[in-house]
């Protein structure tokens, strides 16, 4: 097949299809134990986080003084009120954070990084990102999910040396998956890359490429074609961004990380060599969901910076501020959401430092654990920052240059809440998320009995199905009714002044619950739970909250065993374990008892403009033109706004 062929139109593709296409990109089997797969399925596998997994002395040294070294140039080259109100990172600041190493923070040594393991990688991102949120997303987008992370796993040697020296110091990379009409569905990926000898040659246009604007070096999906000697299917390359063809057409501005150089990157007739092929053909999704188990774990750090400052904010204002005769953290209003800022950035803290511990030690599949630190931390922290905001009052909605002008502290509460709504949207929405967790949660279901739900098998299919059904769920029905959370005196190590045993017996307890829904779920709806999407949600939120609450009792463990504010630790933890177990018990409620069904009737309503009058009375300010821009492949009509760093 010669470069010259059209390119094809946007493939359509039936919801079977794109269901089956995200199904052959996802890990297909579990080869290491995970704590978060076994909760979902009744077991509390408390073996596999506790003790508390730490990292050795020597990566823990080298961790700490680069922590120093990034602390340093934070507080004295970074000035994040500029990089707000001029919506940029200065040249000046990433060239600083290019000469400190940390472009390289997750790169080996051996290719000119820094060789962090994920614990302080993640300390350092939730250290910039306290300074400037813009920054964490800049190195994080370079390093979590650009050039280095899918080079490390599955790259060449060639590979990693021609390019993971020049991204640990002196490139900037960026990861290009989505498309103007492209989202979480990869099926209908329309951007090409068609084989001619030795290259392919890319058409395209990528929506939302985060560091596009300025990257040097781009990890690009693309779908090549079926042909002699091509197996086709969705591919990644590595593509240099100063090749002809590949034009920057915009910069995108956003309500929130006004720093971030996100954009739009058009491919017309773009070369690229074989030997910058990643992986095999067809390999595309599986690299990107893979490099995202562990790289979505930069976004908690993130969050964890926020609840951090949170937290610091609520303790200064809330101690200055009177309102009848005394400190505003006084009044019950005020002193409940201090509490839960407090309870919760412990929890997330907890959570993040021990998904990122369990990567490093590469003992367990840490897919699940993974996706359920970035739902819950980006849901917590919005909550937390939501909660600052109110705190703050009028000072919570006034812009941090408008206190300064008045003469007052400039805290910009307002912009964080900006800043971290994204993060319920980025690297899979909330809502992609709850299904993407639910997926793996009932792996071991689908397994042994999916084939009895699926229309489209044969009877000789369902009735092998049933069969191994039958020997599985014979042996892990009767598990499910007793355990070590009805003992009194289970956990009891976790007992001292504070008692936390009684939490952990809680998540051992709901934990069978929560597997019996399922199974009762599976059992009533069959072939139709797939669309029960408000039931799969709160599944995963019940999984969620029981993970953290498990993270913060071990951490409040680890940090009492080493004398290092343990007994204010597990005051935190028992805090954060009794809301998250009112928030459980809630959501249990809610499993059964909601308004699904009739939110459907009124969204079919919706749709059909039966509520159309309900909308009378006001105006569209948003004016005309498409709801998605045209993206058919062609030579670029716009100046190229591609800015790199030198």
């Amino acid at each position: 097949m010669s470069a010259s062929t059209t390119p094809s139109s946007r493939p359509a593709v039936t919801e079977r299809e794109a269901r089956e296409v995200a199904e052959a990109a996802r890990e297909q089997h579990w080869r290491k134990p995970s704590f978060a797969k076994e909760l979902f399925l009744g077991r509390f596998r408390l073996d596999l986080i506790h003790p508390h997994p730490l990292p050795d002395d020597e990566a823990a040294q080298r961790g700490e003084e680069f922590l120093a070294k990034l602390r340093d140039f934070v507080e004295t080259k970074v000035d994040p009120a500029l990089i707000e109100r001029e919506a940029r990172i200065p040249d000046e600041v990433i060239d600083g954070l290019k000469e400190l190493g940390a472009f390289g923070m997750k790169i080996d040594t051996k290719y000119g990084g820094l060789g962090l393991g994920q614990v302080y990688y993640n300390k350092a991102l939730t250290l910039a990102g306290s300074a400037s949120p813009a920054i964490g997303v800049l190195l994080s987008a370079h390093q979590s999910i650009g050039v280095p992370q899918p080079l490390k796993l599955f790259g060449t040697q060639e590979q990693r040396e021609r390019f993971l020296p020049r991204c640990a110091r002196t490139d900037i990379s960026a990861f290009l998956l989505t498309e103007p009409d492209v989202g979480s569905d990869p099926a209908r990926l329309a951007t090409t890359a068609v084989p001619d000898g030795d290259d392919y040659v890319l058409d395209g246009v990528k929506l939302w490429t985060t560091n596009g604007v300025v990257a040097d070096l781009l990890v690009v999906m693309a779908r090549v074609p079926k042909s002699e000697g091509h197996r086709g299917g969705i591919t990644a390359f590595v593509v240099e961004t100063n090749a002809p063809g590949v034009t920057v057409e915009n910069r995108n501005a956003f309500m929130g990380l006004r720093g971030i150089e996100n954009g739009v990157t058009r491919f017309h007739q773009v070369r690229v060599p074989a030997a910058n092929r990643v992986g095999e053909e067809g390999q595309g999704l599986k690299i990107a969901l893979t490099t995202l188990n562990t790289g979505r774990l930069s976004l908690p750090a993130s969050c964890v910076a926020a609840g951090k400052w949170c937290l610091k904010i609520a303790r200064e204002w809330s101690a200055a501020r009177e309102q009848w005769g005394k400190p505003v953290a006084h009044h019950e209003a005020v002193g409940s959401k201090i509490s839960f800022i407090a309870a919760t950035t412990f929890a997330l803290e907890a959570v993040t430092d021990l998904a990122s511990q369990m990567a490093d030690e590469d003992r367990n599949d840490i897919r699940i654990e993974g996706a359920l630190a970035k739902l819950y931390a980006s849901e917590m922290a919005w909550t937390m920052a939501d909660e600052l905001v109110q705190i703050r009052g009028g000072r919570g909605f006034e812009t941090a240059e408008s206190l300064r002008a008045r003469g007052e502290r400039g805290v910009p509460a307002e912009q964080l809440l900006r800043d971290l709504r994204i993060n319920r949207i980025f690297e899979g929405s909330t809502e992609i998320m709850h299904l993407l967790i639910a997926r793996e949660a009932v792996d071991a279901h689908l397994s042994v009995a999916g084939d009895l739900i699926d229309p489209e098998k044969s009877l000789g299919d369902k009735a092998r199905a049933g069969a191994n059904a039958g020997v599985f769920y014979a042996k892990w029905l009767p598990k499910l009714v007793a355990g070590p959370g009805q003992l009194p005196a289970s956990y009891g190590e976790f007992k001292h002044e504070v008692d936390l045993s009684g939490h952990l017996r809680y998540v051992e307890r709901t934990a069978r619950k929560l597997a019996r829904s399922t199974f009762y779920a599976m059992s009533r709806w069959q072939g139709r739970m797939e669309s029960k999407q408000g039931f799969l949600g709160r599944i995963v939120d019940i999984g969620a909250e029981l993970f953290a609450m498990s993270a913060s009792c071990v951490r409040a463990e680890l940090l009492r065993s080493q004398g290092d504010h343990g007994r204010e630790a597990y005051q935190l933890a028992d805090v954060f374990c009794r809301q998250a177990r009112i928030r459980v018990e809630e959501l249990f409620t809610r499993l059964w008892t909601n308004t699904d069904d009739l939110d459907r009737k009124v969204v079919k309503g919706v749709l059909s403009g039966t509520y159309e009058w309900l909308e009378r009375g006001i105006v569209d300010p948003s004016g005309e033109g498409p709801w998605i821009a045209d993206a058919t492949p062609g030579p670029s009509r716009r100046e190229n706004v591609h800015r790199p760093i030198r």
